[in-house]
């Protein structure tokens, strides 16, 4: 795949992206377009799939959609509500270390930028690039190990880790993709291109990925 082939390969992804479910955390985004509860639930969403992190969602938001909210709940409680997202013992820490560090660190108010983003209590670059794309609807580059794999794996890039990734990627990727790269990259990692085994037979982007040539 070269740089020039970036608009055909995203239309197909696209296409492909629309055939199935949307992640729960663009649901999340949909629904309550609500940055704070994006940040939560991407939080939750972290190493458990997305049947589980709705689960959890679902049951938290019902007392928790506000900083303030976190401050009246109990860890233990917490631990109950979102239990059995993986980790959840760390994630129900953080959740409740959360208004405290928005507090002290940024008057309260949750911040837009990935760097401040990641500052806060269980946020890494792959989360708080999520939080700019999908609650704030900012250009935000969000590399898991799908969009590290397959953007490998199609030969656009070469690197070793998700951040060098992420910084590839925001040097050669048009910025009107950034926000919509992960979602599509996500879904077609889940549905088709898998770590082992990929679906490569009748693969819609076969045509300009290296691993099939």
């Amino acid at each position: 795949m070269t740089l020039s082939d970036i608009p055909a390969v995203n239309k197909l992804l696209k296409k492909a992206y629309e055939s199935t479910s949307a992640p729960i955390i663009e649901l999340v985004a949909a629904q309550t377009n609500d940055p704070f509860r994006v940040l939560v639930g991407t939080i939750l969403s972290a190493r458990t799939k997305d049947a589980c992190t709705a689960g959890a969602c679902g049951r938290l938001f019902q007392h928790v959609r506000t900083p303030d909210d976190l401050k009246k709940i109990s860890q233990d409680k917490l631990e109950k509500l979102i239990y059995p997202v993986g980790f959840f013992r760390d994630k129900a820490r953080h959740l409740k270390e959360l208004p405290h560090v928005l507090e002290e660190k940024f008057g309260g108010i949750l911040p837009s930028t990935v760097e401040e983003l990641c500052e806060l209590p269980g946020v890494g670059r792959k989360t708080a690039n999520l939080v700019v794309a999908l609650g704030f609807d900012k250009p935000g580059i969000c590399v898991d190990v799908h969009v590290h794999r397959i953007t490998n794996r199609l030969g656009l890039i070469t690197t070793k880790t998700p951040y060098d990734t992420e910084m590839a990627l925001r040097k050669i990727l048009p910025i009107r993709y950034w926000k919509t790269w992960n979602s599509y990259l996500v879904s077609f990692g889940q549905t088709r291109c898998a770590p082992r085994n990929p679906r490569c037979v009748d693969c819609p982007i076969k045509a300009y990925c290296n691993a099939c040539q």
